[in-house]
């Protein structure tokens, strides 16, 4: 009995309470750690986006004969549509609705992009035809250069109503 207890005082003895107490010092270390890192990355601005390709930049449509007169061409990249009026002219519209941001879809039976979250309508121009969206859909600024449309999607452009002005012509 005596050769038991030598080995036992040789041994370092942790009781429970101790490896409790360590566990929560490391567990509390690391959680300081985390909202350190939280905290910084609160502060610390962010970087620009380096891309001009893709959403945030500039998006290359494609030339202009490529688009039929009163169509709707949607971009994923972009997450815009690029609709061509009867007139010719060009539009890039926001996909999303202006009452809560949900994606809307162009319906090419109906002529009218569809909310399907609260069934808000815009016609191709962008512009409300029912509501509850407060207004039309956002605008993306169109170049054509050398007949190839460009569109900028860095830039939502927040309208209050349609206006010929904003339609791009040739």
């Amino acid at each position: 009995m005596a050769h038991k207890m030598q080995n036992n005082a040789a041994q370092p003895v942790l009781s429970r309470r101790n490896f409790l107490r360590r566990l929560w010092w490391v567990l509390g270390g690391i959680a300081l750690v985390e909202l350190a890192w939280v905290g910084l990355a609160f502060v610390r601005p962010r970087r620009a986006r380096t891309s001009k390709e893709g959403f945030g930049g500039i998006i290359t449509a494609g030339p202009v004969d490529k688009f039929e007169p009163n169509s709707v061409t949607a971009f994923r990249e972009g997450r815009f549509y690029l609709a061509r009026l009867e007139d010719g002219g060009f539009l890039a519209l926001s996909r999303k609705c202006t009452h809560l941001g949900c994606t809307v879809p162009w319906d090419a039976q109906k002529g009218e992009f569809a909310c399907p979250c609260h069934a808000s309508a815009f016609d191709i121009h962008g512009a409300v035809t029912n509501p509850p969206a407060p207004r039309p859909l956002d605008l993306f600024a169109v170049r054509i250069e050398n007949g190839i449309l460009k569109v900028d999607t860095g830039k939502p452009i927040a309208r209050q109503r349609f206006d010929p002005s904003q339609v791009i012509h040739l």
